[in-house]
């Protein structure tokens, strides 16, 4: 994969830091696949975040939403001795970050058969949403029509 060098555009751009960072992190990332997620769009400002985390209980799952990243980290405590013939739910631990938008919001988390299922909301503050500006102008009775002489 290949690597870029960011630091030109730094000389020439001002308040894009947080734009670069989510580029060199993506570039870092070592997507490792597991565990398997969806990432979905319920409605225009509804969505939801999937994970596949067979074999781990809800209270083996934490979900932590902090400045723009909800982070889900897992990890199995090996109580008992098991001898497995063969291994194939994996149990290890596991950290997936995924960064949000601007004023996109965890609302909650359920768990049901093995999936792990994050609701997002954007809820953009009504001082940020567009609004309609009223147009003054002069009223008829300021106008005044100049008569035109007929050619």
């Amino acid at each position: 994969m290949r690597t870029y060098d960011f630091s030109p555009l730094f000389r020439s751009t001002i308040g894009f830091d947080r734009l670069f960072d989510l580029v060199e992190t993506a570039q870092r990332a070592t997507d490792e696949g597991y565990p398997p997620y969806n990432i979905e769009r319920l409605a225009e400002d509804r969505y939801q975040i999937t994970l596949a985390v067979a074999g781990f209980s809800p209270d083996e799952v934490s979900v932590t939403a902090e400045h723009n990243v909800v982070t889900i980290e897992g990890g199995k405590s090996e109580k008992t001795e098991r001898e497995f013939l063969y291994r194939g739910i994996s149990t290890r631990h596991f950290k997936r970050q995924f960064s949000l938008a601007d004023y996109v919001q965890v609302k909650g988390a359920t768990f049901d058969n093995g999936l792990l299922k994050i609701e997002l909301v954007r809820e953009i503050p009504e001082a940020m949403k567009p609004r309609r500006i009223a147009i003054n102008g002069a009223s008829a009775s300021n106008v005044h029509q100049l008569e035109g002489k007929a050619a």
